[in-house]
């Protein structure tokens, strides 16, 4: 089992490959659709304009996803009387949705690792080469257990978007994932996706 600290370095994220369980320590930033969209219309395709609250997380998610890794999680959290945030459940999210903007996003603020389940295609692959950065596969169903490696809630921006589209900035402690794309164009996904393509044709090719 490797453990990986964030921020991490290119050489790092390099020597990851397909299949290799990691334990991740350090700070990491959740964001689904909302933040995902919210970041390339504002400041990587400019189509919208950026309000002054907007240009402060800005100044804060390059500093924290440079290096960093962000997670597909739309969390359950309780906010105690002092007004502290704890995580109650912390499961991933399907990622496919975010294929469109994930390999803008890695490459505008350096991101070297993406959480989520079930993998993303071949944009966010040639990302993963180009940034260098990898795919993590997170644990389905697990999500009571993954909230339990959140050590501290850090801060919170765009709690506008709602709970679970939030950015969730998190200290973690041996968090676990699965590296199933990496930075040399491996993708375990991919492979599935071949494999489950040829049984659907032998099947289709049989006769009835």
């Amino acid at each position: 089992m490797r453990v990986v600290n964030l921020p991490a370095k290119d050489d790092v994220i390099r020597e990851l490959r397909v299949g290799e369980p990691v334990l991740l320590n350090g700070v990491m930033v959740t964001g689904r659709d909302a933040a995902h969209k919210w970041m390339v219309e504002t400041f990587i395709k400019k189509t919208r304009a950026p309000k002054d609250e907007d240009l402060y997380v800005y100044e804060n998610l390059k500093k924290l996803l440079n290096g960093g890794v962000i997670y597909h999680c739309g969390p359950v959290v309780r906010k105690d009387e002092q007004g502290q945030y704890t995580f109650v459940a912390a499961g991933p999210t399907t990622s496919i949705r975010e294929e469109p903007y994930q390999a803008d996003v890695m490459k505008h603020f350096n991101i070297k690792g993406v959480i989520g389940k079930g993998g993303m295609g071949a944009k966010t692959l040639q990302g993963c080469q180009e940034t260098p950065g990898v795919y993590l596969h997170a644990i389905g169903g697990a999500a009571s257990y993954i909230a339990q490696r959140v050590n501290k809630v850090l801060d919170v921006f765009k709690l506008e978007f709602g709970v679970p589209e939030a950015m969730w900035v998190i200290e973690v402690k041996d968090f676990p994932v699965v590296v199933t794309m990496d930075s040399h164009g491996g993708s375990q996904h991919a492979l599935v996706d071949d494999a489950s393509k040829k049984v659907l044709e032998d099947l289709l090719a049989q006769p009835y």
